[in-house]
């Protein structure tokens, strides 16, 4: 279980959780959990080249091991991303809008044009401030086998957690999914759900430790996949971010020209619904995701230490 303090050092404090103790019905809700995810999924891609393509949600599990190695791969994170919580919270908490809500009874604001009326609803005020950030993030991280070369695939732990983190401490809804393709003829996509705004826990940042590189990368389904989920939350910016070292390429013939051009429309289909993209590219295919993504959308993440306190910063960037 997750205590509610964090020491000082700023590394969350742990005991752990024996799996057994959860309940019949929280287990049966897990699954329901998990079959919706399935079917929202599927009718998504039902319209798109993907329709044809064999597809599995998975929520994965966590273990005592997932514990130890987050707590390793988070103690030297969690001071950056507190300093950057730190900075970023007062204008969160102190935000106040400059709309006024007209026709009130009373208010800060006298509006001569609703004397007419006559029904005494002559002020204006101004609305509350919002309780949380009205901006959503998806993480997609690309599990392909070339993930685990040159350590990206540690890299992408890290930065998986500091955002995770840093979302949290700023209540961000935070949607963090992994994908690759190809794993069998029986299951030709495979979507990673670590965390889902619909279903939150506080333990989700152990299953972040499931992420793995796995086979192939089917890129445009995982994108349209992950921003439809996106483009359903209330909040005013939602802000998909794609973690990955390379150009799509699956099975039979999901590469190449065909390949981008999937995801160029998927991404032009979702920017008119309001999502707003951005690709940071760990590996050595840099080039055509720029081509894919364009300058004003691509991260070039050539330090890999600097890549979780950078991407912590640019979310930051968009409250």
């Amino acid at each position: 279980m997750e205590s509610s303090d964090i020491g000082d050092d700023g590394t969350p404090k742990y005991h752990q959780l024996n799996p057994e103790t959860m309940s019949d019905d929280a287990k049966q809700k897990d699954r329901d959990f998990r079959k919706k995810l399935n079917r929202d999924a599927r009718e998504v891609v039902s319209d798109s080249i993907h329709k044809k393509v064999k597809l599995i949600v998975h929520r994965p599990d966590y273990g005592y091991e997932s514990e130890q190695e987050y707590i390793s791969l988070s103690k030297e994170l969690m001071p950056v991303v507190r300093e950057i919580a730190r900075k970023t919270l007062p204008l969160l908490e102190h935000e106040i809008s400059s709309e006024f809500a007209r026709n009130q009874f009373y208010g800060s604001k006298f509006q001569a044009d609703s004397v007419a009326y006559r029904d005494f609803r002559y002020f204006a005020k101004k609305r509350p401030p919002t309780e949380s950030a009205s901006l959503a993030v998806g993480l997609r991280v690309d599990e392909s086998t070339s993930m685990s070369a040159f350590g990206r695939l540690e890299a992408a732990k890290r930065a998986v957690i500091a955002v995770y983190e840093f979302c949290q401490m700023c209540h961000i809804p935070i949607l963090i999914y992994g994908d690759t393709a190809d794993a069998s003829k029986q299951e030709q996509m495979s979507i990673y759900a670590y965390t889902d705004f619909d279903k939150t826990d506080a333990h989700d940042r152990f299953r972040l430790m499931g992420i793995r590189a796995r086979s192939n990368n089917r890129d445009g389904m995982a994108l349209r996949i992950m921003a439809d989920r996106l483009a359903g939350s209330l909040q005013q910016t939602k802000l998909l971010i794609s973690i990955s070292d390379g150009q799509p390429k699956a099975m039979d013939d999901y590469t190449g020209n065909y390949a981008i051009k999937d995801m160029q429309q998927t991404i032009a289909e979702y920017e008119r619904k309001g999502i707003t993209f951005l690709a940071a590219a760990i590996g050595q295919d840099k080039e055509v995701i720029n081509q894919i993504y364009g300058n004003e959308k691509f991260l070039d993440i050539t330090n890999l230490t600097e890549f979780p306190a950078k991407l912590v910063r640019i979310i930051a960037r968009y409250l």
